[in-house]
């Protein structure tokens, strides 16, 4: 994941803060009471506000960055346990498979275990074709015999597999219960966030809530990167407006209020993607299961997919502004954060959210949870998917994906 020093201090000099202050500062000169005490002491509540949430962040960094160490060892234990439980599925597969192909002997070898002479002598036939016969039934017998060994074998290879893969479920059950007692300690940290940001709400948060509720009903993901930002401007463009009537009627303090929410809906939600690469934290701790460009029933893919531990914790990949949370076509849940600079991260495949529309991120603060899944079940695993726009068209993120370690 990122460094925390840029976790908590914002990328390339951004935070949200300069827009929690000038959201305080909204709320006092609405109310009228702007005035030489009354701002310093705005100022200094920010200040203080702004220190405890930086307190609660590192809380929080430090949090992920335990839990993404205990999700690398579920991660591994549960890959056991699946690579052994396929392996059993195999064997009992081809164990019944040769056990299909016996049965219809059985009867004959059953015969010729208790009267080989009787079962030769049934049919008359001349001496020379007596003779081939026995020859014949000498070479199945032998064959009938390979094949009951081969079904013992596989008998206890699928029963040794059994037993290996019972081995490894209290190993499993333990690296999930750690998993889950550290999620549970991040929980709380993100309760306490959720509390303390509910002290003001700037207007960039609401214009992007707003802008995901139209977002939700487009036909695609292009036109749904589009609402917000269409939004966001539609918004700066009225405050704008409110300013210019304020000054001119002379109403001041409307005029200030307006330039605050101008000034807010301008400022980028984050810091961008320039031409440097190795800008993004992975969205979650795992491996790549399938890359950009790969052929799928789909065609190419635009982004790239994590195979990930059972509930494995997802996190921002850019410093930026959660614009989308809500479920999105085929998509499944999505979750859209504005990076600053036409950026676009879009991560899928979520069970349900951290972050809200409108709030403020870091880069490597928790947004999501993957879903669970049953090692020992087959089938395929869920997966998140991170697709990286720029501009509205889908990007390679790889490159701008830091490398571990």
């Amino acid at each position: 994941m990122g460094s925390k020093g840029s976790a908590l201090s914002g990328v390339q000099g951004q935070s949200p803060w300069p827009c929690f202050l000038a959201a305080i500062l909204t709320l006092i000169l609405a109310t009228g009471i702007a005035t030489a005490e009354t701002v310093p002491e705005a100022e200094a509540r920010v200040r203080a506000a702004r220190a405890e949430e930086l307190r609660l962040a590192a809380e929080r960094m430090a949090a992920v960055a335990r839990l993404r160490g205990l999700e690398g060892a579920t991660t591994q234990a549960a890959n056991r346990v699946a690579e052994l439980a396929q392996r059993q599925r195999e064997a009992e597969v081809q164990l019944d498979r040769r056990t299909g192909d016996l049965a219809p002997m059985l009867p004959v070898m059953e015969r010729l275990a208790l009267y080989p002479a009787e079962t030769l002598l049934a049919v008359p036939l001349p001496p020379e074709d007596a003779v081939r016969g026995l020859l014949v039934l000498g070479t199945i017998s032998r064959q009938l015999e390979a094949d009951a060994a081969a079904v013992r074998a596989g008998q206890a290879e699928a029963a040794r597999l059994r037993q290996a893969t019972e081995a490894q479920l209290p190993h499993l059950a333990a690296a999930q219960n750690e998993q889950a007692r550290a999620a549970t300690a991040l929980d709380a940290e993100l309760g306490q966030t959720r509390a303390k940001r509910r002290v003001a709400e700037d207007d960039a948060a609401a214009a992007a809530r707003q802008a995901a509720a139209e977002a939700a009903r487009a036909e695609n993901l292009r036109a749904a990167l589009a609402r917000p930002e269409a939004e966001r401007r539609a918004a700066e463009e009225r405050a704008r407006a409110e300013a210019v009537a304020a000054s001119r009627q002379k109403r001041e303090a409307d005029a200030a209020v307006a330039r605050h929410r101008e000034e807010t809906l301008a400022r980028p939600a984050g810091p961008g993607l320039g031409e440097a690469r190795g800008q993004l934290t992975a969205p979650v701790a795992g491996s790549i299961i399938r890359n950009w460009g790969d052929t799928g029933d789909s065609g190419p893919a635009k982004g790239v997919t994590y195979g990930a531990a059972p509930g494995a914790r997802v996190v921002s990949p850019c410093t930026g502004r959660v614009v989308f949370a809500s479920p999105f076509r085929s998509y499944g849940l999505l979750l859209i954060v504005d990076c600053g600079g036409g950026a676009h991260a879009v991560l899928a495949g979520l069970d349900h959210f951290d972050a809200q529309v409108g709030e403020a991120v870091r880069e490597g603060e928790p947004v999501g949870v993957m879903p669970g899944w049953d090692p020992r079940a087959g089938g395929p695993r869920p997966g998140l998917y991170l697709e990286l726009r720029k501009g509205g068209q889908p990007v390679n993120p790889g490159p701008y994906l830091r490398a571990k370690g």
